[in-house]
């Protein structure tokens, strides 16, 4: 036999999807036929993409609904294709004749009772394919329910109570091993008592349900657990009998593929308990005030109740509920004795019916809690490197620092100062601020005042970096010289300075360099004035210090190096963006740190020099795991000796401005700050290791953030208002 191929193409030239070549191919010769000589056979040349090469097997699409079914039954059809071919004669035999023959009239009409059975069996057979396909074709939906799963956060004090909670619902996932197995069982009870048994779903609960809604109109009755938490966290609640179908398909196949535990578990923390809460865990804190943990049988059986619906069961909307609410809970506890999970004698304990709590008691937030709030999510998200998405999806419990007394010793203390303000001149007060913060010396922040109420003023004043420092900067200036010496040559090493070292402190002593006198851009000499513009004469620096001298400060600044004092504040806790430039002024405190740095700045000083960083937030969990969250360690800022000097300057200054407001055993340190302009009156202090900053200024923000004079509103040198404060907020804490 011959085959006589074509040459091939010429080179650079490919066939075109259509060309053909002709083989001459001759057939086998059949028995007593002889060999055509020109019988030939046609094959197209197919393009690449219709073979199996490699750029078709890339562009295949992921496979259909079809596809999948196809190979999912593929293996029970290649089994059965033998019995089906043996099969096929006799069921041509079966096949009905209808009309029936040899019958007349209406007659003809009537199947016989075999045609009936046959009809009913191929009806039966033919749901059972089209239910397997329908299994084989429903998959579990990758992404589930976001608002199903969403969760609250919720924010506690430092002594681990309740703070705050934030987000769009009320939900906090628990483990399963967290909730009692009364509350699981009471639940179960109410619900779907054959839970760990069934296959997901109710088959005769399915049927109930699909025929009120054909012939009723709704959808009702008939869910497993299994399928409540599929509605709960894959679908939507609308009613339909295709809603109820998929439902159904997702349930079984979800029931083969997660355990028991894990789907009640995902029940439980995603159901609507009423009271605007989703999960047991919120539930339980919104009618009992307490966790999940602690409640007992009786409690659970009034909660497992609700899941019937909070409108009609919560007892204390309404006497018809209360009656409800009770009828269930005796029957949901008298069922858990009907399946075991209850004895008789533990049943007998639960007589009275246990009253929920009249209403919610979840804390909300609201005035001074939302600037608590605030700056605590700010901290945990930046510290535990999450993102904005994943925190709003919930489910932290973010344990802050903030004391709960302190707190209210600060906003008590400054709401009273507003208020007096308001009543002597409410024209001028209507304008003004007030900002607080108190910081410990390892660097927790305990308390702050941010504004009169964050849901009128998102404007937190207590982190504003706003308006000058004044004179409450002195101290840094201080400390970078002790830390650091002077230059009175541009060459050569410092010279020590001491804390008595002495300075000019007489007023408007003009301000020298190396070279000579310093003239600002204007030509001007550049000089310092004292409050009141008194004249001190030579003093030390320490006792400049505690009697609030500025002009040697000033000239401090310049011969121990401006670079040197910005460097040495910003190493005590103040951010370097809210430095001020560097010229003269700087050490007259023109940079403009909030109330909380200036709190730290200070606490530095108490903490012996060491340095840390202000944080909100000590520990972070979410749904009861740790959430990774390091804590700010202590950097050395200035010398030891050198804080100690700090400090002991700023006792004597309290002292002589405030004779007698501390014990002589009192270890209490602190400074008042005005600025040249009056556009703020500042007081930092330390008492016990904690530092407390508090300023006052006028700002209208419906005009500009730009200072107002404060034209008295925050008193005199001898009746400050921000010292009031600051001595109203810690006298009461000892």
């Amino acid at each position: 036999m011959q085959l006589k191929v074509p040459p091939p193409p010429a080179r650079g030239r490919t066939l075109p999807p259509d060309e053909t070549m002709q083989l001459k191919v001759p057939p086998p010769p059949e028995r007593g036929r002889a060999l055509p000589p020109d019988e030939t056979m046609q094959l197209r040349v197919l393009p690449p993409e219709a073979s199996g090469s490699p750029s078709a097997r890339h562009k295949t699409e992921a496979p259909s609904a079809l596809t999948r079914v196809t190979a999912y039954l593929e293996p029970y059809t290649r089994r059965l294709a033998p019995y089906a071919q043996r099969l096929a004669p006799y069921a041509r035999r079966l096949r009905p004749v209808y009309p029936r023959p040899g019958r007349a009239g209406w007659r003809r009409w009537v199947p016989s009772w075999r045609q009936s059975v046959g009809a009913v069996l191929t009806s039966i057979g033919l749901s059972s394919v089209f239910l397997v396909i329908a299994y084989a074709a429903t998959d579990i939906p990758d992404n589930l329910n976001s608002y199903a799963t969403q969760q609250d956060n919720v924010y506690f004090w430092s002594d681990g109570t309740p703070m705050a909670r934030t987000g769009w619902v009320q939900r906090q996932a628990m483990p399963l091993k967290d909730i009692p197995e009364d509350v699981r069982w009471a639940v179960l009870a109410a619900e779907n008592a054959s839970f760990y048994s069934d296959p997901g779903i109710s088959v005769s609960g399915i049927g109930r349900a699909l025929w009120r809604t054909v012939g009723e109109g709704d959808t009702q009755g008939g869910s497993t657990i299994t399928q409540q938490y599929v509605k709960n966290v894959y679908l939507n609640q609308n009613r339909s009998v295709g809603r109820k179908f998929t439902e159904a398909m997702i349930a079984l196949k979800l029931d083969n593929r997660m355990s028991k535990d894990k789907i009640l578990e995902g029940y439980l923390n995603t159901s609507w308990f009423g009271r605007g809460t989703y999960g047991i865990q919120r539930a339980s804190q919104a009618y009992y005030g307490k966790d999940v943990s602690k409640l007992n049988a009786g409690e659970a059986a009034v909660l497992a109740s609700l899941l019937k619906g909070a409108g009609l069961f919560d007892p204390t909307l309404s006497k018809a509920n209360h009656a409800r609410a009770v009828e269930r809970w005796s029957w949901i506890l008298d069922r858990m004795v009907d399946i075991g999970k209850l004895s008789k004698s533990e049943r007998a304990k639960y007589k009275k019916f246990p009253e929920p709590l009249k209403q919610n008691p979840l804390y909300d937030t609201g005035e001074q809690s939302d600037y608590l709030v605030e700056l605590a999510s700010q901290y945990a998200k930046k510290a535990a490197h999450l993102s904005d998405q994943d925190f709003d999806l919930g489910g932290f419990q973010i344990y802050t620092t903030f004391d709960r007394k302190r707190e209210e010793a600060l906003t008590d203390a400054v709401t009273k100062a507003r208020k007096a303000a308001l009543k002597d001149d409410p024209k001028t007060a209507k304008t003004a601020h007030y900002g607080a913060a108190s910081v410990s010396d390892d660097g927790r922040i305990l308390a702050v005042y941010g504004g009169p109420d964050h849901r009128k003023q998102g404007y937190n004043e207590s982190n504003a970096t706003t308006v000058p420092a004044g004179t409450a900067f002195l101290p840094f200036v201080y400390a970078a010289g002790l830390e650091h010496g002077v230059h009175k040559t541009r060459s050569g090493s410092a010279t020590p300075v001491t804390p008595q070292s002495v300075y000019d402190g007489n007023d408007a002593v003009p301000v020298t360099t190396p070279e000579g006198p310093y003239w600002d851009r204007n030509g001007d000499q550049v000089a310092a004035h004292n409050d009141g513009n008194k004249n001190w004469g030579h003093i030390t620096l320490d006792q400049a210090l505690a009697n609030s001298v500025n002009t040697p400060f000033m000239q401090l600044g310049m011969d121990t190096g401006l670079d040197k004092v910005r460097a040495t504040a910003v190493a005590a806790g103040l951010l370097s963006s809210s430095m001020g430039p560097q010229v003269p002024a700087l050490s007259m405190g023109s940079s403009t740190p909030s109330a909380i740095r200036m709190a730290s700045g200070y606490a530095t000083f108490a903490a012996d020099g060491q340095h840390t960083e202000p944080y909100s937030v000590r520990r972070i969990t979410r749904n009861g795991s740790t959430v990774a969250m390091p804590t700010p360690e202590a950097s050395r800022a200035v010398g030891s000796e050198v804080a100690g000097a700090v400090t002991k300057a700023l006792t004597k200054s309290f002292a002589l401005a405030h004779p007698g407001a501390a014990s002589a055993t009192a270890q209490v340190a602190g400074k008042a700050g005005t600025t040249e302009k009056d556009t703020a009156s500042w007081y930092v202090g330390t008492a016990t290791s904690v530092s407390t900053a508090v300023v006052v200024y006028r700002i209208d923000l419906t005009k500009s953030l730009e200072p107002l004079p404060l034209k008295g509103i925050a008193g005199t040198a001898a009746n400050s208002v921000p010292y009031g404060i600051w001595s109203s907020a810690v006298s009461p804490l000892g």
